[in-house]
């Protein structure tokens, strides 16, 4: 895992009106206490569609910094091509060598000290828009297929930037990129 990320509410500009936020997230340094709600430092603005015991951690792969990066520079954001730090998009853990693909609703994330448990891809909103600075990021994330997705936590503890996890399989009946499949119908119209 590249990293562990945290951060607080706060004010952000999005769709023209000020609304509160918990997207802008910073990596973390030692380890983090996992309870079955997230991780210690944590805040999600809406609990209606963030956290809770289903979402109460978002991971996605590192391996989308580049894309994502590229992104932003096709649409005059950014003009460097440096990579995205931990955290840009949102996420608690921006884990290495597991994509989407790869995983299924069910499966389980064993680290160290903690297990976390699969349970949806991420469904990005007008915030994600905001943050990455232009209006199709979050039909972008859909399109892509790089979305991330939502973990509950089975066995809270702590987790640290750094450690090894091993992906056990759980009953595989539906995959994190079948799950997208809805949304992008939705989106191509």
């Amino acid at each position: 895992m590249r990293s562990v990320n945290v951060g607080i509410a706060r004010p952000l500009m999005a769709g023209g009106r000020r609304v509160l936020s918990g997207i802008g997230k910073q990596a973390v340094v030692g380890p983090v206490a996992v309870a079955r709600l997230g991780l210690a430092g944590d805040e999600q603005a809406d609990l209606s569609v963030h956290g809770g015991l289903d979402k109460a951690v978002y991971a996605c792969p590192a391996e989308h910094s580049a894309f994502w990066q590229a992104r932003r520079q096709e649409h005059g954001v950014s003009l460097f091509d440096e990579a995205l730090p931990g955290g840009f998009v949102g996420e608690n853990l921006s884990l290495q060598g597991l994509l989407e693909p790869q995983v299924w609703v069910g499966d389980e994330l064993h680290f160290p000290y903690c297990v976390l448990r699969v349970t949806a891809p991420r469904e990005p909103c007008f915030k994600f828009n905001a943050i990455m600075g232009y209006a199709q990021a979050a039909r972008d994330m859909v399109l892509s297929g790089r979305s991330g997705f939502y973990l509950a936590v089975d066995v809270p503890g702590t987790i640290e930037a750094g450690q090894a996890f091993t992906l056990v399989p759980g009953r595989r009946a539906l995959g994190i990129t079948q799950a997208l499949d809805a949304k992008r119908i939705k989106h191509l119209r």
